[in-house]
């Protein structure tokens, strides 16, 4: 099995609603508009679309929704999460039959499993599916890092297929690779460390700001992939202000929020998440203007 599911831009993708419901009018409408941006791959029902407030068949019906709209033209990686193992091998193998091309995994959280669960946790979800399996790891949300240790031993399972490390800690990032970087692809799961995540080695982003501007995130990726490094930085630099925004609050709150402004879906969430703070929206939309998305 090829151990690279795609390279460059994945869009992490916001689940829109509407009076409490899936909207899958404009969840359409948001999944055309990042193949027209030219993304490699989707993510539906990770952190970004809001999946820890979806039930369970509604999740198989995003991830459903999505495959079958996509239609082949970009990768599909399901988002799965569970405080059980055993639920989210379910709901992988469900994504599986449902036509996702992977999954993406989160590393157990609130259990703060240790070593031997983390590996368990990850071997058990690789075999109960033969997609490639992405491991999640963002400390932040879930109290647990994937140490050292465990990501070699996970290098050899066949359908393991790398890590989106999201911890924001680049030396981190540096030593898997140093360490990995022939056994398995990893993604940035930070916006911001994008380029220089792919200095050291990285194969591409899942990303939310491509919510907003996937034409941009996926010319970053380009100019990364190409060698374009002062370009790169350039660029980089230029979506900052628009990035630290749309983390000026808890994602996916800015991010939708941004996305309601232009029309594209409504910023309705669901508890405990809410609408954003007023101050921190009118920054988040004067960096909209200031690109010309408004």
């Amino acid at each position: 099995m090829d151990k690279i599911l795609f390279h460059g831009c994945a869009t992490a993708l916001v689940t829109p609603m509407k009076c409490g419901a899936v909207d899958y009018s404009a969840l359409t409408r948001l999944i055309e508009r990042q193949l027209a941006g030219g993304v490699s791959a989707l993510v539906p029902c990770g952190t970004t679309g809001e999946a820890s407030t979806l039930g369970h068949e509604e999740k198989r019906r995003v991830i459903a929704h999505t495959v079958e709209t996509v239609k082949g033209r970009a990768k599909v990686i399901a988002g799965c999460g569970s405080t059980s193992t055993a639920a989210l091998s379910i709901l992988a193998r469900e994504a599986e039959i449902d036509g996702a091309d992977g999954v993406l995994c989160l590393t157990p959280f609130y259990n703060k499993a240790n070593r031997e669960g983390v590996y368990l946790h990850f071997k058990t979800v690789c075999d109960h599916v033969s997609i490639p399996v992405i491991a999640y790891n963002v400390p932040s949300r879930t109290g647990l890092s994937i140490d050292m240790d465990t990501y070699g031993r996970l290098s050899g399972i066949t359908n393991f297929a790398g890590v989106k490390e999201a911890s924001s800690n680049a030396v981190y990032a540096a030593r898997i690779l140093a360490r990995h970087r022939d056994d398995f692809p990893l993604y940035s799961g930070c916006d911001e460390l994008c380029a220089p995540f792919y200095a050291l080695g990285a194969s591409g982003v899942i990303s939310v700001v491509s919510n907003v501007v996937p034409e941009k995130m996926v010319e970053l990726c380009r100019l990364c992939e190409e060698g374009r490094v002062s370009e790169a930085a350039q660029k980089q630099l230029e979506l900052l202000p628009l990035t630290e925004a749309l983390f000026s609050e808890v994602n996916p709150i800015p991010v939708k929020t941004a996305l309601s402004s232009l029309g594209l879906c409504t910023d309705e969430m669901r508890l405990p998440l809410c609408h954003m703070n007023s101050d921190k929206r009118s920054r988040l939309l004067y960096e909209m203007r200031r690109m010309g998305l408004l």
